[in-house]
């Protein structure tokens, strides 16, 4: 028989997966505490007993967002096989997916956290880990002086990029490019640069 907290666990998920998939299809206005808890199927003060208001039901879903995406960079870079260079197309390969298919979520991540401190202090954490993950990627691309630089560089513009693409005005009739290629001349540029720098200090 599941003891309290075991079945605490089970409803705070459900709630969670609910305002999920009410975010994937409506974006934050379609998420409220009431139609959350009428999808995951629970009593209708459920989902107060969980989540203060509906600002710490959405930081905590961006949350989860940032630490599976830290989670995914992470994994690229456990790959011994994989350089530098590739490690980063992946990793913001795997940011861009979010933004293309749950645009609601992915403005969601980028969206200054509220709500119950806890909620802000786990999403804070979430992003700063996802942030040193592609860090990481960027010092072992260029060196630990000017990673900090380049990895703000290539992280707003992959940010940029997903934007100009998911509102139509990354046309490859207009620009004659894909966002992977922009993406790999980014990181080519930044490779480049570090390159050359290295060679200046020699």
């Amino acid at each position: 028989m599941a003891t309290r907290a075991e079945s605490a666990a089970v409803t705070r998920r459900a709630l969670l997966d609910a305002a999920a998939d009410l975010l994937d299809s409506g974006g934050t206005d379609a998420v409220t505490l009431r139609e959350v808890g009428a999808r995951a199927g629970v009593t209708r003060g459920a989902p107060y007993r969980h989540f203060p208001d509906k600002d710490s039901l959405l930081t905590t879903i961006a949350a989860e967002a940032l630490d599976r995406l830290a989670d995914q960079v992470r994994a690229v870079r456990a790959d011994p096989g994989v350089p530098p260079a590739d490690m980063l197309r992946r990793g913001l390969a795997a940011l861009m997916a979010i933004g293309r298919g749950q645009p609601h979520l992915y403005r969601l991540m980028f969206t200054l956290p509220a709500g119950d401190p806890t909620a802000v202090d786990a999403a804070t954490r979430a992003a700063d880990r996802a942030q040193d993950e592609f860090l990481a990627i960027v010092t072992d691309l260029v060196g630990a002086r000017d990673a900090d630089r380049f990895a703000a560089l290539l992280l707003t513009s992959a940010h940029g990029i997903t934007d100009m693409e998911a509102g139509g005005h990354l046309s490859a009739d207009k620009w004659h490019v894909t966002a992977e290629e922009l993406v790999s001349m980014l990181v080519a540029m930044v490779e480049r640069s570090g390159s050359a720098q290295d060679r200046g200090q020699h």
